[in-house]
């Protein structure tokens, strides 16, 4: 008996095989906009496996954290290239989620009926920065340590709830072992989870309703539209972007290796030059550039209310875009991209 027939005994596969066939993915100009989803999610893989690996034998305590890294880098067989994977999939998977979320922008692919669909995946865009936010402290180097001061020192700005919300990730008044247990916890435990639930509820959405196409390939008519497979056709060049992909991130590990740094001393001075995340880097640079005090705000409560209102907005463009103002919207999305590149090298070159 073949493996297929004992599976469609069991699990009647054969329903899944014909929704697997009968799925066709538009092919048009747009069409390779469509892989950066599937990037994404290669990427989160990467960050999951080599995330298990790590933990095997990193241990999260202000004693032993940027030990048991250096241990891991310099005892463990190929411990080395595992946290190179994982910091650089880290960061590229942030960049393709971003990339990613510009690309159904401007595509109006969040158009009825997904409009729920941009509102999870601005969800999971929210935790992968949450996720590159908390992992930047476990190494618990001098850099991560300062950065994280500074950032837990932003959130607690935030009007009404910014002296709670820094007790909470913090786990005290100072950032500390107990903040890097905490944000161990949360980068382990916590955010997997809720990840993953809201990566089902994307996939599951996408399935159902479909790859989105633009206006203009929804006029042509049916006879002309050029389709292809999703199974085998679309996952096979899905799954060739996955090989080129861990092959560029394989190179960036051994030519662009990331540095451990000294250990972190929270009673030295904070070294020059600390900054965030890049893609923190456009908020980072804002907050700073802004005065004092704005009206009657201080220049970091107005910034952040500002970022959090522009955020709300931006999740829920799908319910406020209107076809008259279409071209305000595309000239929105363009602005956006331009402050947060013109920021963010503002913020690493001056």
């Amino acid at each position: 008996m073949s493996v297929t027939s004992w599976l469609q005994e069991r699990f009647d596969i054969a329903a899944v095989q014909k929704f697997a066939a009968k799925k066709q993915v538009p092919v048009f100009f747009g069409t390779v906009w469509y892989y950066l989803g599937g990037v994404s999610l290669f990427l989160f893989i990467l960050q999951v496996l080599t995330g298990i690996l790590l933990s095997l034998y990193y241990q999260p305590g202000a004693a032993t954290a940027y030990e048991s890294v250096k241990f891991i880098v310099s005892k463990v067989e190929f411990g080395w290239l595992m946290r190179e994977i994982h910091s650089w999939s880290a960061n590229l998977f942030v960049f393709f989620i971003f990339l990613h979320m510009f690309t159904v922008f401007f595509s109006k692919a969040y158009r009825k009926p997904r409009e729920l669909t941009w509102v999870s995946g601005m969800i999971l865009l929210a935790l992968a920065m949450v996720f590159g936010f908390s992992g930047y402290l476990l190494p618990w180097n001098e850099l991560a340590y300062f950065a994280t001061k500074v950032g837990t020192d932003i959130a607690g700005a935030v009007p009404f709830i910014g002296s709670f919300l820094t007790q909470v990730l913090r786990a005290g008044d100072e950032v500390s072992g107990a903040t890097l247990s905490r944000f161990y916890s949360i980068h382990t435990a916590i955010l997997p989870l809720v990840f993953i639930v809201f990566l089902g509820i994307h996939l599951i959405m996408i399935q159902v309703q479909g790859m989105s196409v633009p206006e203009a390939q929804e006029n042509v008519p049916p006879e002309k539209k050029k389709t292809m497979p999703f199974f085998p056709n679309f996952v096979v060049r899905d799954l060739m972007l996955w090989l080129i992909m861990l092959n560029v991130i394989a190179l960036l590990a051994v030519f662009f290796p990331w540095e451990i740094g000294l250990k972190a001393d929270p009673l030295t001075s904070a070294p020059a030059g600390i900054r965030p995340e890049w893609y923190f880097m456009f908020m980072f640079q804002t907050l700073k550039l802004l005065p004092a005090h704005l009206w009657f705000l201080e220049g970091e409560v107005f910034g952040i209310l500002m970022f959090g209102v522009g955020g709300i907005i931006w999740l829920l463009v799908p319910f406020l875009e209107k076809p008259k103002y279409t071209k305000l919207w595309t000239s929105v999305g363009v602005g956006i991209v331009l402050y947060m590149i013109v920021l963010t090298a503002w913020g690493y070159l001056v």
